[in-house]
């Protein structure tokens, strides 16, 4: 008998074991520059090998586990994080480090999808799945506040190797749980995996998100960006005409065509865009302009945390009762509002009464969308082929994270490097001021040493900061127009579930 409470405990507690990673490294950053030596480079791809490798391996791991079982795949997927985990808190070089997180995002990618492709066999019934899919999102918040706290509280007391070792006996918990309570399933019919639809999807999801990744440094405008998003773009329309031609797809690239599966899409990933761009963003603005210490900035993070994972459950509840587009378009309306409203903000802002309502109306606002659109992507496609809905919903979060802290840190970057080099102006060197308009990091320590460059440094911050968040409550209105004009509006019908039609293996489409 399937005990399904425990069977949804155990694929939130391995989701929630891949949002701490996550999150947890971000506190440690200034730590591993000291200890590692790690120059600002370094500290990118120890945060985005993870990313980069989950984005561009989730979508085939997804179709994997369709076909060879989705228990195994989890308790795979959870060993090799384990592994890769405590190998990652016993190196001494950055560049091994790096090397290691890059493991560590494609054990995650074949977790993730798994854990909500179990989701959709288990609970069949829309209602029920959708109170499952709320307390899955929860796990997102629950991540996003137990991260930066708990990284903050290792740091406090032992060295950065923990917020590795942390995550090794949680990992092997979730394994013991898998084997003891998750149901074993598979879809027999799916054939042998889609190899050239397999390779694409990785050369085109490796690819854009390498050249997001490295924008930044290289400017958006340059020809190794330029080239690479060519390089994307031609990828992607060879993985559609490959999807189109073989006889087994990995993914019917005509489901983008329904108004609920591509909006949706285009929801969470604006959503994990705005979530990632914010916690880059705000972290940074806790450190240098606060001067919070880790622990500080971790347990500034609860508000919006606890609204995630409050707002998830209400949003999972809400979808079958009000409709997908009821739920999601507001909550994209909630994100934008705080944007716009946390680009007016002062170095000197009230915590409490300022950025803590700030903090709640965007936690709520990502937690609304998330598990209603995640609801509506699944509802295209069949229990059987539950893996590749999981997975692409998957790669659309890792893609808008990736997103966000690319474009985010793009524009804050420019504009906040133009506003210190003419504060400073001739107060400084013209080398320390270039070296102050490449790391916030060197700025807020120079700001220290010599008197009177706070302010300056201070203002130029707030200036990028402001840009920045102005762009993406901007990108979040526009969602919420295309929420409100291609998300569905049915409410539950428990009639309609007795006309759900299952789409043959390969076959994608539709369910209804």
């Amino acid at each position: 008998m399937v005990r399904k409470p425990l069977v949804l405990l155990t694929v939130c507690l391995a989701a929630l074991t891949i949002n701490l990673s996550a999150m947890v490294v971000n506190i440690a950053l200034p730590t591993l520059a000291e200890d590692l030596d790690a120059s600002t480079r370094s500290l990118l791809w120890i945060v985005d090998g993870y990313n980069l490798a989950f984005a561009a391996l989730v979508l085939a791991m997804g179709s994997l586990s369709d076909r060879f079982g989705r228990r195994p795949a989890l308790v795979v997927g959870l060993l090799g994080f384990a592994t890769s985990s405590a190998a990652a808190a016993m190196v001494d070089s950055s560049t091994a480090l790096i090397a290691l997180r890059f493991v560590m995002g494609a054990f995650a990618a074949l977790i993730f999808p798994t854990t909500l492709s179990i989701i959709a066999n288990t609970f069949t019934e829309r209602r029920e799945r959708a109170s499952a899919l709320g307390l899955w999102g929860a796990s997102v918040g629950i991540g996003v506040a137990l991260g930066p706290v708990g990284g903050g509280i290792l740091l406090t007391h032992f060295s950065w190797h923990s917020v590795f070792w942390a995550l090794v006996p949680v990992s092997l918990l979730t394994v013991a749980m898998a084997v003891a309570f998750v149901p074993e399933s598979r879809d027999v019919t799916v054939p042998r995996i889609d190899r050239p639809g397999f390779v694409v999807s990785v050369a085109a999801l490796g690819t854009l998100t390498w050249t997001i990744i490295e924008a930044p440094a290289h400017g958006w405008a340059s020809t190794s960006t330029i080239a690479g998003l060519v390089a994307a773009a031609a990828l992607i329309v060879a993985f559609v005409l490959v999807e189109r031609a073989v006889e087994h797809p990995m993914i019917d690239v005509t489901l983008f065509l329904d108004r609920r599966f591509s909006a949706a899409c285009a929801a969470v990933t604006i959503a994990f865009f705005a979530l990632f761009g914010f916690v880059f963003l705000i972290t940074q603005f806790f450190q240098f302009v606060r001067d919070y210490s880790a622990l500080e900035t971790g347990l500034r993070f609860l508000p919006v945390a606890v609204s995630i994972a409050a707002a998830s459950i209400v949003g999972g509840l809400l979808a079958p009762r009000c409709g997908t587009k009821a739920v999601v378009t507001p909550g994209l309306l909630m994100m934008a509002v705080s944007f716009l409203w946390i680009s007016t903000i002062g170095a000197d802002v009230p915590f409490a009464t300022v950025v803590v309502p700030q903090m709640i109306l965007l936690g709520g606002g990502i937690g609304l969308v998330s598990t209603p659109a995640t609801e509506s992507i699944m509802q295209v496609l069949p229990p059987a082929r539950a893996g590749v809905g999981s997975a692409v919903n998957d790669a659309t979060r890792e893609l808008g994270g990736t997103l966000g802290v690319a474009v985010v840190g793009s524009l804050f970057s420019f504009q906040y490097g133009e506003r210190v080099v003419s504060l400073l102006g001739d107060r400084v060197d013209v080398a320390t001021s270039a070296r102050a308009a490449d790391s916030v990091g060197f700025a807020h320590v120079l700001a220290q040493r010599v008197p009177g460059l706070e302010r300056a440094v201070d203002t130029a911050f707030l200036d990028g900061f402001g840009m920045a968040c102005t762009v993406v409550g901007v990108l979040c209105l526009v969602g919420a127009l295309i929420a409100l004009v291609s998300l569905p509006g049915d409410r539950y019908d428990p009639l309609a579930e007795a006309d759900l039609v299952a789409v043959p293996s390969g076959g994608g489409g539709s369910i209804r």
